[in-house]
């Protein structure tokens, strides 16, 4: 079983819609949705409690916000399946790409699986948003020798046994690229397939900034400097 894994923050315009989606969404096993939302102050938790979700949706609160990468690992803590992907509530990815992630892991071709984002005109938040997520991933690539083509990806299915193993400190978006360097400082080689993207605007409520930069290249020079 799959255990899909949504940090939900302030998004009411648009969670119903990611839930539903995802439910609709044929996928190579059965497969849970745990949501967890992170203190949210819009009517998003109104209207997940209200939701009436069928027995696939498990719903988990923090009283606070607490960041994305706390809202992971509260889900992950309850996760049931033997994989797990993370999976946001904005609607910037398609739900049937999880259903490319799985093969690898399914046939043992690997234990975490990354879909990759192509950028371009109508995808692309900004140049500097692709600029930002190239070199972070370039950052990456030197530190830990390895090549991969976005670590920043939402898209990120692992064995469940092996997300859970990885001690993850990080609380915001630092996730990310924490989740991708310790599993290459396990060893792990990651499978990557390309996945659909589209990044919303700023003004539809894209929340990554320059500064998030910043804490992403702290991340990588902490793990790259600290065990595994």
């Amino acid at each position: 079983m799959l255990s899909i894994l949504m940090p939900v923050y302030n998004e009411r315009e648009r969670v119903a819609e990611a839930i539903k989606e995802v439910l609709e969404t044929a996928l190579p096993s059965e497969f849970e949705l745990v949501v967890v939302d992170d203190g949210s102050t819009d009517g998003t938790r109104e209207i997940l409690r209200d939701g009436g979700w069928d027995d696939r949706v498990r719903l988990l609160e923090h009283e606070v916000n607490q960041g994305k990468g706390a809202a992971v690992k509260t889900a992950l803590a309850q996760a049931r399946g033997e994989f797990a992907a993370i999976f946001d509530a904005d609607l910037e990815y398609d739900p049937r790409d999880l259903g490319l992630l799985m093969p690898p892991l399914l046939d043992g071709r690997a234990n975490a699986c990354f879909g990759v984002r192509a950028f371009d005109g109508y995808t692309s938040h900004s140049f500097l948003f692709v600029l930002g997520n190239k070199g972070v991933t370039l950052a990456c690539n030197v530190l830990f020798n390895v090549y991969l083509h976005d670590i920043m990806t939402c898209h990120k299915m692992i064995r469940t046994d092996l997300f859970r193993s990885l001690a993850l400190r990080s609380a915001g978006f630092a996730i990310e690229p924490e989740i991708t360097a310790r599993l290459v400082q396990r060893g792990e080689r990651i499978f990557e397939v390309p996945v659909h993207y589209r990044a919303r605007s700023t003004e539809e409520g894209k929340k990554l900034t320059a500064l998030d930069g910043f804490r992403v290249i702290a991340t990588l020079l902490r793990c790259r400097f600290s065990p595994a």
